[in-house]
């Protein structure tokens, strides 16, 4: 039987105990856990970000994983914690919309709140409930136990408004969602949206910048030439070779996004 997997997003660092400590927890009550970091530098309190995040990682993990994601800007509030199982994948989280992307790829099957006390540590910092009763909250569901042992059916959850790219017969509008480390500006455009125009010869524009052409990779662009592409995620992304993009076009999250046939 393979070891479970607990993957972990949060806005912690790495500087501070924080993340390691939750690891600490979750060993105590499942010690055959494999832990997977996907990131703990989310930018602080960042819901979006760590929805957009869990979004792209999620899909690549072995079945079964465990997902212990904490961004928590309401944390020690009357905001609720929630596990979820979604399509074959088991989510641990702040009730805050982090879920968001995850459950339009696919209708959960089980969401509770984390009622039942048991399953947390005997006590429960306001400060710090990642450490109380999110991470052992996702260590006993690795270690096996029901969904529904922890704690009663939670109905309907917070959901984020994520920006949609608006279409039409010779424009796409859109804008970036992510300014990744290499500044990297990844919008909200993907492939199938993008096609919807093809066939034309495109203008690209984000902000007021225009964008010369669409290459396969980055590579095939001159050294800090600014380029639009599609990327890992299968969405258009603005991009410099060997260089950041954000940084040369001084734009990043909410810049808007243009793509229309040429007059």
């Amino acid at each position: 039987m393979s070891r479970p997997v607990i993957a972990l997003l949060t806005d912690f660092g790495t500087r501070d105990h924080y993340a390691g400590t939750m690891k600490g927890v979750a060993l105590g009550i499942c010690p055959d856990a494999t832990l997977v970091d996907i990131s703990h530098d989310l930018p602080p309190h960042d819901v979006l970000a760590a929805a957009l995040e869990l979004a792209a990682a999620y899909k690549y993990f072995p079945a079964g994983t465990v997902f212990l994601v904490v961004v928590d800007p309401g944390v020690g509030s009357t905001r609720r914690g929630i596990a979820a199982e979604i399509g074959d994948y088991k989510f641990v989280a702040p009730d805050n919309g982090v879920l968001t992307a995850v459950v339009d790829d696919h209708a959960p099957k089980k969401i509770v709140e984390l009622s039942e006390r048991r399953y947390a540590r005997p006590t429960v910092s306001r400060t710090f409930e990642g450490r109380d009763r999110f991470a052992p909250a996702a260590a006993w569901l690795a270690k096996g136990i029901e969904l529904t042992a922890l704690g009663r059916p939670a109905g309907a959850i917070q959901r984020l408004d994520l920006p949609q790219p608006e279409v039409d017969t010779d424009h796409i509008t859109g804008q970036v969602l992510r300014v990744d480390r290499f500044g990297n500006l990844i919008t909200n455009i993907d492939r199938k949206t993008f096609d919807k125009l093809a066939g034309a010869s495109l203008e690209i524009r984000v902000g007021s910048h225009q964008i010369a052409k669409v290459v396969s990779t980055y590579a095939d662009a001159a050294l800090g030439e600014v380029v639009a592409l599609f990327g890992s995620t299968d969405h258009l992304e603005i991009a410099a070779n060997g260089a950041s993009a954000a940084s040369a076009l001084d734009l990043g999250r909410a810049a808007p996004v243009h793509v229309a046939r040429r007059a």
